[in-house]
């Protein structure tokens, strides 16, 4: 189910029961990232998907967003489905889930983690490459931004049609002022500082062969993290959702199994 939201958001829905599931994508996609998680949680789960502000075929912001401005913009989600919600954030959209569990921890049940990083603010050199990107999209056009792009995301030995799917998500969602704001509010963050400040049970995943924000950086999360589970999901890349939909599938199921009974079992008690 489609349907557009506050500030002309667009959000992808599946599921009519149970608790909500908000998904917040990479940097160079947009809600049909989580077509895989759409079709395998919604029987026990609201999921919603969101192209994020001045993405697809959401409408582009009025104004600069900071990371903050992206958070507060999940938490009006959340608060117009009414309650809380468990969060899934892939790379960028882990780094906006995380800043949302701290700035609204009463919105957030748990966190879902995958191949993301506490931003790009963690070094100079990543900061401004991040930075680059904008210029970049407005050089060489979207298009030719996602077919140079997009192959990185997975690993080397992704099927052809993955890879062709990815750059087509990529071409279709990314487009100036929203993917520069995007950018700057990566190079801008640095999250190191406030994890311990993270009270949701979060589970990190990262793919085996990422190359982008890789282990190293989920590993940092994790170790930054109180309540934490972390997992290495085998043969995928940075998309580890898209590329290992059934083994990342299965990880977020015992997730959000876990923690759904382990709530229920509070409420009564």
């Amino acid at each position: 189910m489609t349907a557009y939201d506050i500030r002309g958001l667009h959000l992808e829905e599946a599921g009519d029961g149970g608790p909500l599931l908000l998904c917040l994508h990479g940097i160079g996609s947009s809600s049909a990232a989580f077509a895989p998680q759409l079709a395998a949680l919604a029987d026990g789960f609201r999921v919603v998907a969101w192209d994020a502000p001045g993405y697809a075929r959401s409408a582009d912001p009025e104004h600069p967003l900071t990371m903050d401005d992206f958070a507060d913009t999940a938490a009006e989600v959340i608060r117009a489905r009414g309650g809380a919600a468990h969060v899934l954030g892939v790379s960028w959209g882990g780094v906006i889930a995380l800043r949302l569990a701290v700035r609204h921890p009463g919105l957030v049940e748990s966190l879902m983690i995958c191949d993301s990083s506490p931003g790009s603010g963690t070094d100079p050199e990543k900061a401004a490459g991040m930075r680059a990107r904008a210029e970049e999209l407005a050089r060489t056009g979207p298009e030719a931004f996602a077919a140079a792009r997009a192959p990185r995301l997975v690993s080397p030995d992704a099927p052809t049609d993955l890879v062709r799917r990815v750059t087509a998500t990529m071409a279709a969602a990314v487009r100036l002022p929203g993917y520069a704001h995007a950018a700057e509010a990566m190079a801008s963050t640095d999250l190191r500082g406030e994890l311990h400040r993270i009270t949701a049970p979060t589970l990190v995943l990262c793919g085996d062969k990422d190359r982008i924000t890789g282990p190293d950086g989920s590993q940092v999360l994790a170790g930054g993290l109180h309540k934490t589970a972390y997992v290495i999901v085998k043969d995928a890349g940075h998309l580890a959702n898209q590329e290992q939909p059934e083994r990342v599938n299965a990880w977020l199921a015992s997730h959000l199994h876990i923690v759904t009974d382990h709530h229920a079992h509070a409420t009564k008690g």
